[in-house]
C-alpha cells in the first residue's frame, strides 16, 4: 500500500499536472473533499501573547463582493476541512464584502470554528470618539453571531484613542486579540512605534518574496513577542504573472513545494516571525493548493535567499494592479 504521506502528495501533484496540461478541472466540492485523504497536517504556530496555536495558512475572499455565496461557502469548507481556521477581512475595502462574509459564515454555522480576523474601521484618522469603535465592535459581534471577536485590527494610522478603546474591549472580554496593520511601506516607522508602545497581540504587514521591506518589522515582532499576519504572499497576483509557464526549479522539492503558490507561501512561512499567511482566493482548488504551502518542510535561510535571488532575476510584472504605495493621512497628535 502507498504510504499516507505519498498519497497526500500524489493528490496535490495530480492537481498540478492537470493544470500544467491545460486540462479542465471539473473539481466539484464533493470530489475535492473525497480527495482530502489523511496525510501530513497543516502546521501551526504559537501566538506569543497567549500560547494558543494558529494554523499557518488563512483566507481572504478575494474580490468577493459580487461572488455567489454558495461558491464562497465551498472555499470556506475547503479551508476548514484541511485544518485551517483563519478568515480575514482586513484591507478588504469594497463595500458590502464584510456583510457577505458574515452571511456565508453564519449560514454555514461555522463562526465558532473559525479564527476571525476582523477590521475596526473608524472613518478616517481624525476619528477620536471611542464610542464609534465600541459601536463597530458591537456590530461585528451581532453580524457574525459570536460572543467575542477573535482578532480586531486597526490601521496603524488610527488615532491613539481608538487603540485605547480597543484595549478596553479586550479587557472587557469582547475581543481576544488586537492588532495594528499597514500595507504601506511609509507606515513602517509608525507601526514600529506602536509595536514598542502598545500591548499588541498581532501586527499585519504586506510581506512576500518580491516585497521584503517589512523584514525589519518582523525582527521587532520577534523581539516584542508579537504575532504576524502576512498579507499578499502572491504579490497582489503579480508573482504568478512573472512566473508564467516556467517550471518550478528542481530544488523546490527540497522543501516540499509542488506549485508556484506553495513556493511563494513557503518563502513567507520560512521566516520564523510569521504566524499566519493570508492568501486571497474564491476557488476551492486554489484554497487546497495554498494549504499545501503550510504542509511539509520549509526552506532554511540559505534556501530563502536562493528563492529570492531567483524571483529578483525575473522581469517585473506588467499587468496586475499594485497594492497602495502612498500613505493615507496620519492621525493627529492628541492634545495634552
Amino acid at each position: 500500500m502507498q504510504p499516507l504521506h505519498d498519497r497526500a502528495l500524489s493528490r496535490r501533484e495530480w492537481l498540478v499536472r492537470s493544470v500544467a496540461a491545460g486540462a479542465t478541472l471539473a473539481l466539484t466540492p464533493a470530489l475535492l473533499r473525497a480527495m482530502q485523504q489523511p496525510g501530513p497536517k497543516l502546521m501551526q504556530r504559537v501566538i506569543p501573547s497567549s500560547g494558543e496555536k494558529l494554523p499557518v495558512v488563512g483566507l481572504q475572499f478575494r474580490n468577493s463582493r459580487t461572488q455567489d455565496p454558495a461558491a464562497l461557502k465551498e472555499v470556506l469548507k475547503t479551508l476548514l476541512d484541511n485544518d485551517a481556521t483563519f478568515l480575514d477581512t482586513m484591507h478588504q475595502s469594497m463595500p458590502g464584502v464584510e456583510d457577505l462574509m458574515a452571511r456565508v459564515v453564519t449560514e454555514l454555522g461555522v463562526q465558532n470554528k473559525l479564527f476571525l480576523g476582523l477590521r475596526a474601521n473608524p472613518p478616517g484618522p481624525q476619528q477620536t470618539d471611542p464610542a464609534v469603535l465600541r459601536t463597530q465592535i458591537q456590530s461585528l459581534l451581532t453580524k457574525f453571531k459570536v460572543p467575542k471577536l477573535d482578532l480586531v485590527q486597526l490601521g496603524s494610522n488610527a488615532h491613539p484613542s481608538m487603540f485605547a478603546a480597543l484595549q478596553e474591549a479586550k479587557r472587557s472580554g469582547q475581543v481576544r486579540y488586537i492588532a495594528a496593520t499597514t500595507i504601506v511601506d511609509e507606515r513602517h516607522a509608525e507601526l514600529e512605534t506602536l509595536m514598542r508602545n502598545e500591548p499588541l497581540d498581532f501586527i499585519g504587514v504586506r510581506y512576500a518574496i518580491d516585497h521584503r521591506s517589512a523584514e525589519n518589522l518582523l525582527t521587532v515582532a520577534q523581539e516584542r513577542k508579537i504575532a504576524v499576519v502576512a498579507y499578499f504572499p502572491f504579490g497582489v497576483g503579480s508573482l504568478f504573472e512573472r512566473a508564467g509557464n516556467q517550471p518550478l526549479p528542481d530544488w523546490a522539492a527540497d522543501f516540499d513545494a509542488k506549485t508556484w503558490a506553495q513556493f511563494f507561501i513557503k518563502f513567507v512561512l520560512g521566516h520564523p516571525a510569521v504566524t499566519v499567511v493570508r492568501a486571497g482566493t474564491i476557488q476551492p482548488k486554489h484554497m487546497l493548493d495554498n494549504i499545501g504551502g503550510g504542509i511539509g518542510r520549509l526552506p532554511d535561510e540559505a534556501t530563502r535567499k536562493r528563492m529570492a535571488d531567483l524571483i529578483d532575476s525575473w522581469p517585473p510584472a506588467k499587468g496586475p494592479a499594485k497594492a497602495p504605495t502612498k500613505a493615507p493621512p496620519k492621525a493627529p497628535t492628541p492634545k495634552p
